[in-house]
């Protein structure tokens, strides 16, 4: 009982001391001509809406949705050779082929099959055989080749995360320790990065891309030439036909050792070269964006274009309507796109005012975070 009395006062000077505190800061607010936004959110509230924001941000997604690619298509991978290895192994004799080991010669023959590369050392010879075949390589082509490419992309683009993280780690101690190899190695980031997107410029994607293609045919010419026994001039041969998808037919692998390198080359190699050429393409689509883009944002308005972006046809142009004229110009947003805005705009503004508020906002949060957990 004596306690409660000490334990009274104890507290009463820490209210005392925390109103001396809000006091002081109150004073030093008010001398600095700073006040407090009377429509700002309670912390904890903003608290709650950044960290399950944080909780929930799209990369979150995006990275559960490209691990659960993965996944599937490793699984539907394996399943579809295990099903091409099967029906090979029950027609053996129905196939030409030079044999080293019977389920190798298998997967090897499905392998060749879904690259679509056909070198011609295992053929169907029956009727059943080839049916088969035709079927085999029209699923892989059309299905597993995406399934792979899913593959690919994830690689690449766990790469290119490993390269701008690694780009930001270094760009740190540099400027910790001399400013002007700091800047230095900040101009040849800005470079290779975008930063602003936080992604790799796709002309570094196509630098990439192509050193990974002649990667692997470096290292394809280097089996053939020390398992397969080919000179240096037949290994680069055959490994740029097989990485292309060619095929002529006259020469292939014929070892077991070589057999079994050919099982994870042959896919990794062709769809790198697939890739390669896709990124190509992109950067030529870059540049001529880019081209686009930069004379219709040097080009004056003209009478006709204040009549097209005047939509609200009062003879006069808002910041808003040049902005959105010139960005449709570019091919950045359309119509649809516009209209999509406005009635998302529209749901969050029940009042029709034209103006989105914190009230409103937050009642539309909770309805979202309601529907969610629904």
């Amino acid at each position: 009982m004596e306690r409660e009395p000490l334990l009274a006062s104890l507290v009463f000077q820490d209210e005392e001391i925390q109103s001396a505190d809000d006091e002081f800061r109150l004073l030093e607010r008010r001398n600095s001509g700073l006040t407090r936004s009377r429509t700002a959110p309670a912390l904890p509230i903003m608290r709650d809406l950044l960290k399950h924001n944080d909780d929930q941000t799209f990369e979150g997604k995006t990275k559960q949705d490209s691990n659960s690619m993965v996944r599937q298509a490793l699984v539907l991978l394996i399943i579809y050779l295990i099903f091409g290895v099967t029906i090979y192994s029950f027609n053996r004799e129905n196939f030409s082929v030079i044999e080293t080991h019977p389920v190798v010669d298998a997967f090897y023959f499905c392998v060749v099959t879904m690259s679509t590369i056909g070198y011609g050392d295992i053929t169907p010879l029956t009727h059943a055989t080839k049916i088969f075949a035709c079927v085999y390589v029209l699923i892989g082509f059309g299905f597993i080749d995406i399934l792979l490419s899913g593959l690919v992309n994830y690689a690449l683009d766990l790469q290119e995360a490993l390269f701008v993280a690694t780009s930001h780690v270094n760009l740190g101690t540099r400027l910790a320790t001399n400013t002007s190899d700091g800047l230095r190695f900040s101009v040849i980031r800005n470079y290779i990065f975008d930063v602003e997107k936080g992604r790799m410029r796709i002309r570094m994607k196509v630098g990439l891309a192509i050193g990974v293609v002649i990667l692997c045919i470096g290292m394809g010419a280097a089996v053939l030439h020390f398992v397969e026994k080919l000179d240096v001039v037949d290994s680069i041969y055959l490994s740029v036909m097989s990485v292309t998808t060619v095929g002529y037919g006259d020469k292939a692998f014929n070892t077991l050792q070589g057999r079994c390198f050919a099982l994870l080359w042959l896919l990794l190699s062709t769809l790198a070269v697939a890739r390669a050429f896709l990124y190509l393409a992109e950067l030529r689509i870059d540049k001529r964006h880019r081209i686009m883009a930069k004379k219709i944002l040097h080009k004056e308005i003209t009478v006709r274009d204040l009549l097209a972006a005047d939509i609200n046809c009062n003879g006069f142009l808002s910041k808003s309507d040049y902005v959105i004229h010139k960005l449709k110009e570019m091919g950045k947003i359309n119509d649809r796109d516009i209209l999509q805005i406005c009635n998302q705009f529209d749901k969050i503004d029940t009042n029709n005012s034209g103006k989105i508020t914190l009230p409103e906002l937050l009642r539309a949060y909770t309805m979202n975070l309601a529907f969610t957990d629904v």
